[in-house]
């Protein structure tokens, strides 16, 4: 399909922001700077209170700003905001973009292509650099799921751009710059909000894409700043250890192989708990080990809740 053609597609970017009222709009001046295609901007606001929706509306008044009273969290407010941008723009592909990018001139047009070139297509997303560090990959090619010792990894993470992810591929794609199909979201539900604020409720979106018989594509030509840092890592408290448990548990049994189940159950599981009681014991932190343990009982005792 011809670039003229791809003008029948009707794209809505929907992005989510809470208390990041100068990055948000950083974001959305690279986004709207790009000439094609045509598309139209959500912008979900998940409770600021720093003036964020005023500061857009008076920046870029083309942007429907929607302001919630609270925080639902990133898959709930992915999937409110989801649901209000069809209501509103009736599009045939979402691009869900987080709001700490900036965007090559033909980041949209890119990651928009192969939905023309196959009605397989249900799902594409972009390679990611480091904002600032832009010889550095975020992300080259979606996520590599280690089953065995409960690991996801960007693929090319902290590598020196060489070329190396620039070949297209199918892909378990993250939902920070993605495209999907408008009617493939609906078909699924959207993001499964079973995982709570941690769990990888995008990955679990990107999986059930392709066992609904959808290809999920890698598209390198579609590329973006990614302002984090490779370094970072989060609290690993007691409640944040036990929401993580859980997650992976029904991430694991959603999707892993049997055979791969059964090596986390006998090689990972007992690996994992001497690595984090070492690690975290080290840093006193004691109430993590207690927080894992919780949250694989937690899953145990809801299991049968939480299967496909």
């Amino acid at each position: 399909m011809s670039e003229p053609e791809l003008s029948q597609f009707r794209v809505a970017v929907v992005m989510l922001t809470l208390n990041q009222r100068e990055k948000t709009l950083k974001c959305l001046g690279s986004l709207l700077s790009l000439e094609q295609p045509s598309f139209d901007v959500l912008l979900w606001d998940n409770g600021s209170d720093d003036g964020t929706v005023e500061a857009v509306r008076a920046a870029f008044p083309t942007v429907h700003a929607h302001h919630h009273p609270e925080n639902l969290g990133i898959a709930p407010g992915r999937n409110a905001a989801g649901k209000l941008a069809m209501e509103v723009f009736a599009p045939t592909h979402m691009l869900f973009l987080d709001n700490d990018m900036e965007l090559e001139p033909d980041f949209v047009l890119e990651l928009l292509k192969p939905f023309g070139q196959s009605e397989r297509v249900g799902q594409t997303q972009a390679k990611l650099l480091f904002y600032y560090d832009r010889q550095r990959i975020n992300d080259g090619g979606g996520n590599d799921i280690n089953w065995i010792f409960g690991t996801t990894r960007p693929f090319g993470i902290g590598e020196i751009d060489r070329g190396q992810c620039d070949t297209p591929k199918k892909c378990v794609a993250g939902g920070g710059a993605m495209i999907v199909r408008a009617d493939v979201f609906q078909e699924l539900g959207g993001f499964d909000e079973v995982f709570g604020k941690l769990g990888p409720d995008d990955l679990d979106f990107s999986l059930r894409i392709s066992k609904a018989g959808y290809d999920v594509l890698y598209a390198p030509t579609a590329v973006a700043y990614h302002e984090v840092s490779h370094t970072y890592s989060p609290e690993y408290g007691e409640v944040y250890a036990q929401s993580k448990a859980k997650s992976w548990f029904i991430f694991l049994r959603r999707h892993a192989p049997l055979h791969k189940r059964l090596g986390f159950y006998v090689v990972g599981i007992p690996y994992l708990a001497v690595t984090v009681f070492v690690r975290q014991a080290r840093r006193g932190n004691l109430r993590a080990v207690r927080g894992l343990t919780r949250g694989m009982f937690e899953y145990l005792r809801s299991a049968p809740r939480a299967q496909d």
